[in-house]
C-alpha cells in the first residue's frame, strides 16, 4: 500500500487520536490547556507522570462516547460529529459515529477497517507504511499509559491542578510531525479531552465520557475487530 494511499486514513487517524468526531469544550478552556507548553516535563514532576500514566493503564478495555470538533482554519467554520468508542489493549480501538452521519472505523496495530454507508467493510494492511503504524503506537502508547514511548517520540510538558493534569506532546520524529504539529491530553483517572493542532493549522478536539470498564466485549464488539 503506498504512503499517498495511506495520507488521507492517517489525518482520520490524527482525528481520533484516536478515532472520532466531537462538541468541544469552550475556549477558556483551550485557552488554558495551551499554558502546558510553558512547564516542560521537569525530573521533579516525572515520578508523578509514570503514576499518571500507570492509572490509565490501569483498565485494559474501555468503553464511552465521544464528541468531535474539528475546525477549519482556513474556511472559518467548524464540523461537528459524536458518537461511541472502544479501547481494547489487546485488539485495538473502535469509533462507531452515529451524528451527523453514521460511520464505523476499527483501529488495529497494522491495519484499518472502515465500514462504508452500506454496511461494506473495507481493510486496509498498514504493513511497510511507517507513518501509519508510528501513529498508532502513538495512539496504542497514549491509551495504555506507556511513558518510555511517550518520553521517547515526543517533547513532553506536565503541569497538574486541582486533580486534573495536563500532558503536552510535541512530535520529534519527521513521521509523526507531518500529521500532527503537538497534541493536548487532559484528564483525571481517565483521558477526557484530546486537541491535536495539524500542520496545515485545523485543530480536531475529542470530549471523552461515560467511561466505562467491562470485563469482556461482546460478539458484535468483537466482530467489529476482523472481516
Amino acid at each position: 500500500m503506498s504512503r499517498l494511499c495511506f495520507r488521507p486514513l492517517c489525518r482520520i487517524l490524527s482525528g481520533i487520536f484516536l478515532f472520532i468526531g466531537f462538541a468541544g469544550s469552550s475556549l477558556g478552556a483551550q485557552e488554558f490547556s495551551e499554558e502546558v507548553f510553558r512547564h516542560p516535563l521537569s525530573p521533579a514532576a516525572l515520578s508523578r507522570y509514570r503514576e499518571i500514566n500507570t492509572i490509565l493503564s490501569a483498565h485494559p478495555l474501555i468503553k464511552g462516547e465521544f464528541t468531535q470538533k474539528k475546525t477549519l482554519n482556513r474556511l472559518k467554520r467548524s464540523l461537528e460529529s459524536g458518537g461511541t468508542f472502544i479501547i481494547d489493549a489487546e485488539r485495538g480501538m473502535v469509533w462507531e459515529t452515529l451524528r451527523p452521519f453514521p460511520s464505523t472505523m476499527a483501529v488495529g496495530r497494522d491495519y484499518l477497517i472502515q465500514w462504508s454507508p452500506g454496511g461494506r467493510k473495507t481493510k486496509l494492511d498498514a504493513r511497510g507504511n511507517e507513518t501509519f503504524l508510528q501513529l498508532a503506537e502513538t495512539i496504542s502508547a497514549v491509551f495504555s499509559g506507556s511513558t518510555e514511548k511517550l518520553l521517547d517520540k515526543f517533547d513532553n510538558y506536565f503541569i497538574e491542578a486541582d486533580g486534573t493534569w495536563t500532558v503536552g506532546l510535541v512530535p520529534g520524529e519527521k513521521n509523526l510531525r507531518s500529521f500532527a504539529r503537538r497534541i493536548i491530553l487532559q484528564g483525571d483517572s481517565v483521558i477526557r479531552q484530546i486537541t491535536l493542532y495539524e500542520q496545515n493549522g485545523d485543530t480536531i478536539h475529542y470530549e471523552l465520557s461515560g467511561h466505562i470498564f467491562p470485563g469482556a466485549l461482546d460478539p458484535r464488539e468483537i466482530a467489529l475487530f476482523s472481516l
